[in-house]
């Protein structure tokens, strides 16, 4: 009897693995903070998002920016572009998508009044127009050398659902022309996608697909080893060691674009105070970090940027190690010994790293007060006034765009929400990089730039950052250095 049990089991067992292939679950760190494209900056927000939508243009798995919407594209002058486009793409409730999505997507984002919060990545459009049934003119203010590589992030919606439904309801029910379609979502549990019949691409690789939001790092693996999830992300490189043994299972990662970074705000409390930044700067060990938690995953950096970044300036000084340094340049600027300052974090990060940097600032006199938060919390406060965003914060940024303009205008322009830095000489030197083709002046601007971020310690910049997922073996896909999420590139095999 117990033996007719364990095989009505084992093939009950079976049944729902088979059944399972037709739903393919993604286990994220946290719930998506935003389904509107328009007005998220978060990874797991981006993962979602990004398969409901299409964009302008994209990158292959190289990194070659390559068409998507706009089939091609030609410069008019050096400060326009007209973009060509498929007319062969319907949005998810069956309108075309057409010229004036484009144009209204373009004018959306790029509209102060909607605080996106990527805006200075769009800000240098001044203009969107209809040119054709199936073309868009682009106009920037000035020769814009990072257009198409910024568009690369830029999705397009549909004008007529926008409008008619209003922008947050927009963000709890969008509707893309992309691979899948939204059909559940629920905070904090799920978010539901279903293919879509017809995408202009090509079928879709997984009927369904759910992403599962599981904050905690040993449950997403037990999960991934049960069988419950078929990919998972990975933040702790320990873990990733760990499972390289288990032979149901592969460890997926790349170095990617973004770096992490200690921001420092410079426009109120104790950090307003060079001598202060300074002294947070020589408190930290990088090369500790890097070799005891990123045990080989991440490399040390002296600047903002990974060397694939054009604008990338070899040989710029970093911050050496220096604790007994560090301490006088804080008894010379009067901040005594155990003097607190606000830490916001979120658990998207290392939380390893987050008390490494807590531990070596309190060993230099620093009390350091961790707020922990959600991601949306934390982007929000990070954007917000400068008494909101935290003396001191971990940081992890990438532009996606491969170029010095993507990481020194939002951080470090003083019009930026995301910067807390005010010096015109910055300003300037950031503003002569973005507005000009002249490759050889933007790299002299860029010089100038990073030299001041340096001088004036307005950042402190800690270590190229690596995407890590585990997944199934039967899981095919690699992640490359942009961080795209994109199912289409992910398959099933025996």
């Amino acid at each position: 009897m117990l033996r007719y049990l364990l095989v009505a089991m084992a093939l009950v067992a079976a049944g729902t693995a088979q059944a399972g292939r037709d739903l393919f679950v993604v286990d994220t760190v946290g719930s998506p903070a935003s389904l509107d494209p328009h007005v998220q900056w978060d990874p797991d927000s981006y993962f979602v998002y990004r398969n409901v939508f299409d964009n302008l243009v994209t990158r292959d798995s190289t990194g070659k920016i390559v068409p998507q919407i706009a089939m091609s594209w030609t410069y008019e002058s050096d400060t326009a572009v007209i973009l060509k486009l498929r007319s062969d793409v319907v949005f998810h409730d069956g309108s075309k998508l057409t010229p004036e999505d484009v144009v209204f997507s373009i004018k959306r984002v790029t509209d102060p009044a909607f605080k996106s919060p990527q805006l200075s990545q769009y800000d240098s459009i001044v203009g969107a127009e209809v040119t054709g049934p199936d073309s868009v003119k682009l106009t920037t203010k000035v020769p814009y050398p990072v257009l198409l590589a910024q568009l690369t992030k830029l999705s397009v919606v549909p004008k007529a659902a926008v409008e008619k439904i209003g922008n947050e309801a927009f963000n709890s029910a969008p509707v893309g022309s992309g691979p899948y379609k939204l059909t559940g979502f629920a905070r904090g549990v799920r978010t539901e996608l279903a293919a879509m019949p017809g995408y202009w691409r090509g079928a879709a690789p997984f009927p369904k697909v759910e992403f599962r939001p599981v904050p905690d790092g040993a449950t997403r693996l037990a999960n991934l080893r049960s069988g419950r999830s078929d990919i998972t992300r990975i933040l702790l490189t320990d873990d990733a060691e760990a499972l390289k043994g288990d032979a149901q299972l592969r460890v997926l990662w790349t170095p990617v674009e973004r770096v992490a970074l200690l921001a420092l705000n410079g426009l109120t409390g104790p950090m307003k105070d060079r001598r202060v930044r300074e002294a947070v700067a020589l408190a930290i060990d990088r090369d500790l970090i890097v070799e005891a938690l990123l045990k080989g995953y991440g490399k040390a950096v002296d600047q903002m940027m990974p060397a694939s970044n054009f604008g990338f300036i070899a040989g710029l000084p970093g911050f050496k190690y220096d604790p007994a340094r560090a301490r006088a340049l804080l008894k010379e600027a009067g901040v005594a010994p155990g003097t607190k300052i606000s830490f916001p974090t979120a658990p998207s990060f290392d939380q390893r790293v987050v008390q490494a940097i807590h531990q070596m600032l309190g060993d230099v006199g620093l009390d350091a007060q961790i707020q922990m938060v959600d991601i949306g919390t934390y982007l929000r406060l990070r954007q917000g006034r400068p008494e909101e965003a935290g003396d001191v914060s971990f940081f992890r940024w990438s532009c996606g765009c491969q170029d010095a303009d993507g990481v020194l205008f939002p951080l470090y322009h003083s019009s930026s929400q995301w910067s807390k830095t005010n010096i015109p000489a910055l300003d300037a030197a950031i503003v002569a990089g973005r507005n000009t083709l002249d490759e050889s002046k933007r790299l002299a601007a860029y010089r100038t730039a990073l030299t001041l971020i340096h001088d004036e310690v307005q950042g402190v910049p800690l270590y190229q950052d690596v995407m890590m997922f585990a997944a199934r073996k039967e899981v095919m896909w690699q992640p490359t250095p942009n961080e795209a999420f994109f199912l289409m590139d992910m398959k099933w095999v025996q």
